[in-house]
C-alpha cells in the first residue's frame, strides 16, 4: 500500500515498555552467584531496579537498588550478606507504581508466619480494590506496587500452612501474575490461571531454578525441565518439588507479544522456541504484504529475527541496514521522554553503503506510538535508499493493555484513531502493511491460547471501568531494607 506526504499525527509520543524479570534457584550453595548472572541475562526485562532476597534456613538477606544488575552489584560488599542455599531475584520495569527504590523488588516481610520475600512479573488488574478494603480494615502500605498486595493477603489469610496461605491470598487476585516466593526454608512459584507470563523450571545438578526466561538457565548452563503451567504452585523446598493448584480460569490467555517482541530469541517460552515463532512472524508477513523491493532489512535487535524469516519467504536478501549501539539501554525502557529522545539518536545509525540507491524492505516487530520509527525512517532517508516499504510483524495495535505492558491509555495508540495510510505519511515510508491477526495466530502454537487484546479488543478478564498506572498515593519509607 503505497503513501505520500507528511501530515502529522497527533496525541502520539510514548513507546513500548516491557514487563519485570523474576528468578529463583533452591538447593546451590551458590544461590546468589547464579541468581545474579540469571538476573544479568534477563536485563532485558526491566532496567529501573534490580534486587536479590537469600535464605539460609533461618533468615531471609536482601539487596536492593535502582539501575542495572551490574551496577547494583557491582562490589563485593554488595555480596557479603546475601548468604544461603536458596534465593530469588527481580529486575523491574513499572508498569504499576512508581519507579525508585521504594518499589524496587524483591520485596521482604515479617508477620505472623514468619518470615517471606517475593518478587513479581505481571500486573494485577483488581489491585486497586483489593488495597483500598484491606485500608478501610487497618492494613498499612508502604510502596505504591500491586505486588505488595499479595503479601498482605498472604498474612491476612487464616490458613496456618505457608504453602495454603500463599494459594489463598494468590486466588484472590486477577489478572496477570508470575511469582517467586521465598522463605527461610522453601521456594514457591507461582503463575497466573491464565498464564498470561511465561514462567519456567530447569535443573542444575541438584538445584531447582525457576526463570521468566529460559535463557536464565543458559548462561548457567542448566537444562531447561518445563514450563510451571497455568495455574500451577510449584513448592521446592528439602523434600523435593511438589505442585499445588489455583482455582482454574476460564480460558488460557498467553501473552502473545511475548514471542512478537518481549522475549529473547535464544528463549524457550510457552514450550516454544521464540527463535521459531518469531522467523514464522516474519514468513507469513512476507506472503501477506509483499514488496517489491532489493534488500530486507530490521530495526534491530527485537525485529532481527522476523526479518530474516521476512528474506526467506520472499527470496530477497537480508542486510544489516541499521547498526544499533549496545550501550544505549532500550529505547522504550527510558522513563523521561528526553532521555527516551536522546536514546533514539544515539540508537542506531544507518550503513549507507547497503542502502543507497536500494528499494528497502524495513522490518519492524511493532508500531506502538509511532514517533520512534519516523525519526528512524528519517535517518534512513539521509543514506540514500531509493524506496522504504516498512513491514510489522504484529497487527495494529488498537486497544490499552492492562497485563503488564505499559499501555494504560488508548490515546497513546496511533492505530486506535489513525488509519494506515495515514500512519504511513507520519512515518514518512512509500509504503506500510501490518501482519494481520489470523497470520499471527497461525504463526505460534495453539493458537487458541492466547490473549490478542491490545490487537483485537477483547479481554480475557473483567477490566475495572478506570486503570492508571499510578493509582495508589505515595506511602511510607520502603519495605524492610537491610
Amino acid at each position: 500500500m503505497g503513501c505520500q506526504g507528511s501530515r502529522g499525527v497527533p496525541g502520539v509520543s510514548r513507546g513500548l515498555k516491557d514487563f519485570c524479570g523474576v528468578f529463583g534457584i533452591f538447593g546451590d550453595k551458590e544461590a546468589v552467584g547464579k541468581t545474579y548472572f540469571g538476573l544479568y541475562a534477563l536485563q532485558h526485562r526491566g532496567q529501573e531496579s534490580t534486587g536479590i532476597a537469600a535464605a539460609d534456613g533461618r533468615t531471609i538477606h536482601l539487596h536492593r537498588g535502582t539501575g542495572l544488575v551490574a551496577s547494583v552489584f557491582a562490589h563485593g560488599r554488595d555480596f557479603r550478606n546475601l548468604t544461603g542455599p536458596a534465593a530469588i531475584g527481580h529486575n523491574r520495569y513499572s508498569t504499576t507504581g512508581i519507579s525508585g527504590l521504594t518499589n524496587a523488588q524483591p520485596l521482604r516481610i515479617r508477620f505472623k508466619g514468619g518470615e517471606i520475600a517475593a518478587a513479581h512479573n505481571g500486573n494485577v488488574v483488581n489491585a486497586y480494590e483489593l488495597r483500598k478494603a484491606m485500608e478501610e480494615k487497618g492494613s498499612i502500605f508502604q510502596t505504591t506496587s500491586d505486588s505488595e498486595i499479595v503479601l498482605h493477603l498472604i498474612a491476612r489469610s487464616r490458613k496456618r500452612d505457608i504453602e495454603e496461605m500463599i494459594r489463598d491470598g494468590l486466588a484472590r487476585l486477577v489478572g496477570a501474575y508470575c511469582f517467586l516466593f521465598l522463605t527461610p526454608e522453601k521456594l514457591v512459584a507461582a503463575r497466573d490461571p491464565h498464564g498470561f507470563r511465561p514462567l519456567c523450571l530447569g535443573r542444575h545438578g541438584d538445584a531447582v531454578l525457576v526463570a521468566s526466561e529460559s535463557c536464565a538457565f543458559d548462561i548457567l548452563g542448566a537444562e531447561y525441565v518445563r514450563d510451571v503451567e497455568p495455574g500451577e504452585v510449584v513448592v521446592i523446598d528439602g523434600g523435593g518439588v511438589r505442585s499445588l493448584r489455583l482455582p482454574p480460569a476460564g480460558r488460557r490467555a498467553f501473552c502473545v507479544f511475548e514471542f512478537i517482541y518481549f522475549s529473547r530469541p535464544d528463549s524457550i517460552i510457552f514450550d516454544e522456541k521464540v527463535d521459531k515463532v518469531r522467523r514464522t512472524l516474519g514468513k507469513k508477513l512476507a506472503l501477506e504484504a509483499p514488496a517489491a523491493a532489493d534488500i530486507v532489512i530490521a530495526v534491530p535487535d527485537s525485529a532481527n529475527t522476523a526479518a530474516l524469516g521476512y528474506a526467506q519467504a520472499s527470496g530477497l536478501r537480508f542486510e544489516l541496514g541499521l547498526i544499533r549501539n549496545h550501550y544505549v539501554g532500550r529505547t522504550f525502557i527510558a522513563p523521561d521522554q528526553k532521555e527516551r529522545d536522546l536514546d533514539v539518536q544515539v540508537k542506531f545509525n544507518p550503513v549507507s553503503g547497503v542502502l543507497k540507491n536500494k528499494r528497502v524492505v524495513l522490518v519492524e516487530d511493532s508500531i506502538v506510538r509511532g514517533t520512534t520509527l519516523k525519526k528512524l525512517v528519517r535517518l534512513i532517508r539521509k543514506a540514500g535508499p531509493s524506496e522504504i516499504h516498512v513491514r510489522v510483524s504484529s497487527p495494529p495495535i488498537i486497544s490499552p493493555c492492562y497485563y503488564g505492558i505499559d499501555i494504560s491509555r488508548k490515546e497513546e495508540l496511533i492505530a486506535a484513531f489513525h488509519p494506515v495510510e495515514e500512519i504511513c505519511r507520519y512515518i514518512g515510508a512509500d509504503s506500510l502493511a501490518y501482519l494481520t491477526v489470523d497470520g499471527m495466530l497461525d504463526a505460534v502454537p495453539e493458537r487458541g491460547d492466547y490473549c490478542t487484546a491490545c490487537f483485537t479488543g477483547d479481554y480475557p478478564t473483567a477490566i475495572p471501568a478506570s486503570f492508571e498506572k499510578n493509582w495508589f498515593p505515595c506511602c511510607g519509607a520502603g519495605m524492610e531494607e537491610e
